[in-house]
Formats: structure tokens, sequence, C-alpha cells
């Protein structure tokens, strides 16, 4: 192998390695480009790796460039990244060595203005409200008196201190606070994940938990529309759609709205005013019961003196109890009086009866009436063997006749099916007769009709000489007056058609001939044409 020094090189410049020039690169653009801001559009987001770091493109309608967000710099944004939103990102641009490529590592980033912001939350509104997330019809009415309400919110926030602060004061109850962010990266999740949590607890409190919260309150103050974003969120949009626990949104001030306020049950303009929705003021409650209590008091105590009135009234009207007894008393003592003479007249008549029936009970009576059973019984079983041989012999002799009906049945439906086949040739033979006879008939009336059609016809006249003059319009012209010089007309004969032009009229005499003059002219017009000066030819 022939080896060559850097004398014998072809050029002074100096060599570098890939590894080199590439490293060269790599400094050279973070030396130009440390600390950059980059105005594009997100595109091919996913989310956060498993690693915790974030990979996706900025691109503008001309080019596009890589961009990574490493773990740190991604907990600090204050807002979700999305797919197609409008950003301005900080940072500085670098290579990757490995595939001669340079991206943009993003330290800060924030939406491209309130408009852009706005934007996208007007189009996620039309897109979840189309869905029917919005609603009013999925809304429910709150509880009248909750026994336990769900806050989420955060645990440190003057928030959660003014709603205990209130419901403590209108009406206490149970309250299960759920702390979550309500601000920044995974702030949305957060916030959708407690919601679900309330939801998933048992009604009755199984399984060592508290049960199941009666109204869920979920919290924040106020801020900008950035710190407020994660109640924007699709995720906290959608659980708080699907909650089957009354859900109040109090998010920011009266004047502040996110999206969750329109999927919410209802809105409360403050954490405050949520508190005072969720539980009523027990003083007014225990006064508006005393005043009922005391009402219901003194219409019973009325009620029951016009009903002790009426009762009065009503026993005043009554008949006293010896008066209504008098009479049922009567009837008893008449009753008692002659029930011992009833009981003994009835005694003596069953044993009156009694007697009469011993008298027919004797030994010999019912002996005889065995006896007598006996010879009936015997009768009728010979009765009923003689009557059932009767039958069956019937019956036997009944299948016979039938066995030998149906044994002959093939031979006459044989013979009936063959005489039927022969009345059918018959009748074809003589329906065939008929029709040909038929048609002959209806062929000789046609062609008789065609003759006399023929003879009618005026093309059998054209043949003897005639023509048929005819105007522009097809139409045949019958009188001289009708046609004017110059008129283009046509001439129709036996054999076909002529186009001429009419001239002049002649002399009266000429103009009129006979008939047979006028056909003897016909004629000769057909043969020769006429000479002008002498008639008045229409040729």
């Amino acid at each position: 192998m022939n080896t060559f020094s850097a004398s014998d090189s072809p050029s002074n410049l100096t060599e570098f390695s890939v590894s080199e020039l590439s490293g060269s690169i790599k400094r050279t653009v973070e030396t130009a480009f440390d600390h950059v801001r980059v105005r594009g559009e997100i595109s091919g987001y996913r989310g956060p790796h498993s690693s915790g770091h974030a990979y996706f493109s900025l691109k503008d309608d001309r080019a596009r460039i890589d961009a990574v967000i490493w773990k740190g710099s991604f907990s600090r944004i204050k807002f979700r990244p999305e797919e197609g939103m409008e950003v301005i990102a900080t940072g500085k641009i670098t290579t990757f060595p490995g595939s001669s490529k340079y991206q943009i590592v993003i330290e800060a980033m924030e939406p491209a203005g309130a408009g852009a912001l706005m934007a996208l939350l007007e189009e996620r509104k039309r897109r979840l409200g189309a869905e029917g997330l919005f609603d009013p019809a999925r809304k429910r009415p709150l509880p009248f008196l909750p026994q336990v309400i769900g806050v989420v919110t955060s645990p440190t926030g003057a928030v959660i201190r003014d709603i205990l602060h209130r419901i403590s004061d209108r009406f206490p109850v149970h309250v299960i606070v759920w702390p979550v962010k309500v601000q920044g990266e995974g702030s949305g999740q957060e916030v959708a994940n407690a919601i679900r949590g309330f939801n998933a607890i048992e009604e009755n409190g199984a399984g060592g938990l508290s049960r199941r919260p009666d109204v869920l309150i979920v919290a924040r103050g106020g801020g900008s529309l950035e710190d407020l974003w994660s109640f924007n969120d699709e995720a906290v949009v959608r659980a708080a759609a699907e909650s089957r626990i009354p859900l109040i949104s109090a998010v920011g001030h009266e004047t502040d709205w996110t999206l969750i306020d329109y999927a919410a049950d209802i809105r409360a303009p403050t954490p405050t005013g949520a508190a005072e929705m969720a539980v009523p003021v027990k003083a007014d409650l225990q006064a508006q019961l005393a005043g009922l209590d005391a009402r219901l008091r003194g219409s019973a105590s009325r009620q029951m003196d016009n009903r002790r009135q009426s009762l009065r009234a009503l026993m005043r009207a009554l008949p006293s109890l010896d008066q209504l007894l008098a009479l049922p008393r009567r009837r008893f003592d008449e009753a008692a009086a002659g029930l011992g003479r009833g009981l003994e007249r009835t005694a003596i008549a069953k044993r009156r009866s009694f007697e009469r029936a011993g008298l027919g009970l004797r030994l010999d009576i019912l002996t005889n009436r065995i006896a007598t059973h006996r010879r009936q019984l015997a009768e009728n079983v010979l009765r009923s063997d003689n009557m059932l041989e009767r039958r069956l012999l019937m019956e036997h002799n009944r299948i016979q006749r039938a066995s030998a009906s149906l044994t002959a049945l093939p031979a006459r439906l044989n013979g009936q099916l063959h005489r039927e086949g022969q009345r059918v040739a018959t009748l074809s033979q003589r329906a065939s007769s008929a029709v040909t006879h038929a048609m002959a008939r209806r062929h000789s009336a046609i062609a008789a009709q065609n003759r006399v059609l023929q003879s009618l016809s005026y093309k059998n006249v054209l043949k003897r000489g005639y023509a048929v003059i005819r105007g522009e319009d097809d139409a045949p012209l019958t009188r001289a007056a009708g046609i004017s010089a110059g008129q283009a007309i046509s001439v129709e004969f036996a054999d076909g058609r002529i186009g001429a032009v009419a001239g002049e009229a002649g002399p009266a005499d000429i103009a009129s001939p006979t008939p047979r003059k006028r056909a003897s002219q016909k004629s000769a017009a057909t043969e020769a044409p006429p000479t002008p000066p002498k008639q008045g030819s229409l040729f």
C-alpha cells in the first residue's frame, strides 16, 4: 500500500475529522445564537416523554425547526402546550452532531399574545359545545342541605380558608378538601383527577373512606388568562361534565370565565359565593322552622276546637242510647222466650223422622235390594259384552271394504286420466281448426277492405293523367284565385313531384276550361312545356 505525507497533499488546507468539524459547527452556532426568541406554531407535539422532556417542532409557512424542552424547564411553563398553538419560545440554538441537525433548546415559552389564547379558547369552547358538554339539560340541581361538601382547590391559599369560614358561619357541615395545584404544568390533570376521585367514592363510605360528597366546589382565586388556563383544560371540562355529583365552579372573580364554568352545574362569581350557594343559613332555617312550628300548632289547635264543636253538635242531634236499644232489646226478649218451646218441638219432629226411617231398615229388605242390584249389574255387563262384539265386527267389515276400495283406486284413476287426455286432445284439435278458419276469414275481410281503399285513393286518379298542385305549406291548392304570380308551388304526379313557379293568369275562357278540356291540358302539361304567349302556364 502506498503512503503519502502531508507534504504530498494537493493543497495546504487543514484537515478535520468529522467529529472535529461537527464540534466546531456546534460551538459556532451556540455562540452566535446563544439567546434567541422564536415565534412559530407547535407541530408534532405528543406531550411529555416518559423521561419528562418534550420533543416537537416550531414552524411557519416557509420553514420548520426542531425543538426540545428539558424536564426542568417544562415544569416552569405556566400553560399546557397544544398542537397548532402559536407561541413565542426563548432559548438557544444547538446542533446534534450525530445526525447533522440543529434544534432550539427552549428555556421559556409563552403564547403569542392573548389573541392566540382567546382564539384557542373559542375553538375549544365551540368543539366541546358541539359535543353537548355545555347542554343545560345535563345540569343537575344542588341539594338543599348537603351533609358532606367536597372542595377541589389549593390547600395553602386564601380560597380554602374563605370557603371553610363561610360554611362554618352559615351551616357547619363536614368538608373534604382534595388538594391540587391550581396553576402550572399538570394542574389541569390534577383537578380532573380530583373530580373523578370524588365521584369514585362509594355513597355509603365503604372501604374506610368518608361518604361521597353531596356537592363539589372547584375553586381558585383571580388571575390572568394564563393563570386560569388550567381550568380551560379539556380534561377538566370533561371531568366536570361527567361528574355524577352536582358541581359548583368558583374560578377567579365575577368577570373571569373559564370553560369549566360552562360544564359545571352552576357557576359562582367567587369562592365565597360558592360556599353560600352550597349551604343555607342555619339561623334563617331555624327561624323559619320556628315560625312554621308556631303556625302548625295554632292551626292544629284551631282545627281541634272546630272538630270538638262539630262533634258536640252531632251528639245533640243523635237519639239517646235507650231509644236506640229499645226495639232490639224487645226482639231479643221475644226470641229468648220462644227458644225453649222451639227446641222441644224440633226434638219431637226429629225423633219421629228417625223412627220412620228405622222401620225400613230390616235385614230381609236390605238382602233383597242387594240381590236386585247384583242381577241388574250382571245384565248390564252381558249387554255391554254383546254390544262390544257387534261393534268390533262392524268395524272389521268397514275396514275390509275400505281396503278393497283403495286397492281398486289406482286403476280407476288411470282410466279417468286416459279419458280426460283424449278429451283434451279432441278439444285442442277443434280449437286449432276454429282459429285457422277465423284467421282465414279475417284475412279475406282485410283484403277486401284494402281493395276498396286502393280504389278510393287519389293516387289512382293521378295514374289516369291528373296532378295535384300544392303550396309552400304542402297543402293542396284547389282554385287559381289562391295562386299569385311568382309563387313557388309543387306539382305531384303519379310517379313523383316537381317544383314550379306560377306565372300570370291567361284569358278567362282559358283559365276556366271545361272538365274534359282541363284534363287534356293537364296531360299536355306533362308531355311538353307550354308557351307563355299563348297560355299562362304555371310551369
